[in-house]
C-alpha cells in the first residue's frame, strides 16, 4: 500500500495562486484564525495523496485480487510457523 501520508515539500518557496473560495467558508475561516493559505495546501495534499492511492489500487487491482485469490485456495504461506 503506498504511503498515504501528507507529504510535500514545505521548504519549497511559496507562489501567488488566484483561487476561488466560498465568501461564507472565508469569512469563518478568518473569524476562527485559519490560516487560509494552509489549509488549502493541506487540502491540496490530502486530496492528491488520495488520487495516489485510488491509482495504486487501480492499478494494482488484478495483483491483489490474484494473491487474495491464492490464499483463498491455499491459505497463508508460512502460516504453520505462526506462534498463534
Amino acid at each position: 500500500m503506498p504511503d498515504t501520508r501528507l507529504s510535500f515539500d514545505a521548504s519549497a518557496p511559496k507562489r501567488a495562486t488566484n483561487v476561488s473560495l466560498n465568501s461564507d467558508l472565508l469569512e469563518q475561516a478568518k473569524a476562527l484564525g485559519i490560516n487560509v493559505s494552509r489549509a488549502c495546501e493541506r487540502g491540496l495534499a490530502a486530496q492528491i495523496a488520495e488520487l495516489r492511492e485510488k491509482r495504486w489500487l487501480d492499478e494494482n487491482r488484478a495483483a491483489l485480487a490474484s494473491s487474495n485469490a491464492y490464499v483463498e485456495a491455499h491459505g497463508l504461506p508460512l502460516a504453520k510457523h505462526r506462534p498463534y
